[in-house]
C-alpha cells in the first residue's frame, strides 16, 4: 500500500475549536462581554419595571426585585385597566394633538431643512468661510435646553429682544409674552428645535455627500450641467438610502416631543397647547405618584412608536427598496 505523506499545513488547517478560539481572543471577547453585560443591565433589566403597568397601584418604597411586588394586586380588567383610564381621560385628545402637533410640525420641517442646509453648504467654495458657517450652527447644539430655555424666556419676555426689534421696525404696537400665549407655542418649540438641531443634524447628510464619486461632477460639468442640475440629478440621489433611514427614525420618533425643551418652555399659561405626552407623564408620575399609570403611558408611546417604525420600515422598502431592517 502507497504511504501517503501529510502535508506540512494541514495541522494549520484544522478547524479550531471554541476554547481554542476564546483562548487566542480573550481581550477582544473581554470588550464585547463588557458591552453585553453593559447591555442587559441597563437596557434590559430595567424592561422588568414594565410590570408596573398591570400593578393595580405600586408603589415606591416597594422594591421591584421582591416577592411584595410580584404577589401585589393586578389592575383590573386583566392588567389593562392603566390604559383604559388614559383612554379614557379627558386630557387625552388634547394630549396626542398636542404631542402630535408638534412632531408633525417637526417633521415637516426640521427634516428637510437639515439637508439642504447641507447640500447647500457642499455649494461654499471657500473653505473659511465654509468653516464658519459650520461652526456657528454646531455651537447651540452643545448648550443644554436648560441654557437655551432660559436665553428664549429672556429673548420672548414683554422687554426682550422680540419686542423690542418688532417694535422699533413697526411690527408690533405694544409688546407680546410670546411664552404666555398658548398660540405661539407650537411654532418657538419647532423653530428653536431648528435652531439648536440645524448643524449638527446637518453632519450626516454632508458625510454621505463627500463620499460621492467627483468623477460624476466632473463629467457632468462636461456634459453643461449646471450646479442646481447636478444636485438634483447627482447629490440628492446619492445621497437618497441616507435621507430614507433617517426618515425612518423620525417617523419612529413621532410621539417623543423632546421632554427637555418643552420641559423648560412650559408654563401654566401656555398649558393648553403644550401638555404633551412626555409632560402628562412626568406630571403623573412625579407629582401625583400614579407610577403605574404613568409607566402605562410610558408602555403605551414605546409600542406606537415601534408600530410607526416598523411601518415606515416597511412603506420605504416597498416603495424604494431601502429600509432600515
Amino acid at each position: 500500500m502507497e504511504k501517503t505523506i501529510a502535508s506540512p499545513l494541514e495541522g494549520t488547517l484544522k478547524k479550531k475549536t471554541i476554547w481554542q478560539r476564546l483562548k487566542e481572543e480573550k481581550w477582544l471577547q473581554l470588550m464585547a462581554w463588557m458591552g453585553l453585560i453593559w447591555m442587559l443591565v441597563f437596557n434590559y433589566a430595567p424592561m422588568y419595571g414594565l410590570l408596573t403597568a398591570f400593578k393595580k397601584n405600586y408603589r415606591i418604597t416597594t422594591p421591584l426585585f421582591s416577592l411584595a411586588f410580584l404577589k401585589s394586586a393586578w389592575a383590573a380588567n386583566g392588567g389593562f385597566q392603566h390604559f383604559i383610564n388614559f383612554f379614557k381621560d379627558e386630557e387625552f385628545v388634547n394630549i396626542m394633538v398636542n404631542t402630535l402637533g408638534i412632531s408633525l410640525l417637526k417633521l415637516c420641517i426640521c427634516f428637510p431643512i437639515p439637508i439642504a442646509f447641507a447640500i447647500l453648504l457642499n455649494e461654499v467654495q471657500n473653505p473659511r468661510l465654509k468653516k464658519y458657517v459650520q461652526t456657528i450652527s454646531y455651537l447651540p447644539h452643545f448648550l443644554s435646553w436648560v441654557v437655551l430655555g432660559g436665553i428664549l424666556t429672556t429673548w420672548m419676555d414683554d422687554n426682550g429682544l422680540f419686542n423690542q426689534v418688532l417694535m422699533r421696525i413697526g411690527v408690533l404696537e405694544k409688546p407680546i409674552s410670546y411664552l404666555a400665549e398658548p398660540k405661539y407655542f407650537w411654532f418657538i418649540v419647532v423653530f428653536s428645535d431648528l435652531w439648536k438641531e440645524l448643524g449638527w443634524s446637518a453632519i450626516i447628510y454632508l458625510a454621505a455627500i463627500s463620499g460621492i464619486d467627483q468623477q460624476m461632477y466632473e463629467a457632468a460639468e462636461i456634459d453643461g450641467a449646471s450646479r442646481l442640475r447636478q444636485i438634483f440629478s447627482i447629490t440628492l440621489p446619492s445621497i437618497k438610502g441616507t435621507v430614507i433611514i433617517m426618515f425612518i427614525l423620525a417617523v419612529g420618533g413621532l410621539l417623543n416631543s423632546n421632554f427637555d425643551q418643552i420641559f423648560v418652555l412650559w408654563n401654566p399659561l401656555n398649558s393648553e397647547r403644550s401638555n404633551v405626552i412626555d409632560i402628562y407623564t412626568y406630571s403623573t408620575a412625579m407629582r401625583s405618584m400614579r407610577y403605574s399609570y404613568a409607566t402605562a403611558i410610558g408602555l403605551f408611546k414605546s409600542v406606537v412608536a415601534f408600530i410607526l417604525l416598523f411601518l415606515a420600515n416597511k412603506f420605504t422598502k416597498k416603495v424604494n427598496g431601502t429600509s432600515l431592517f
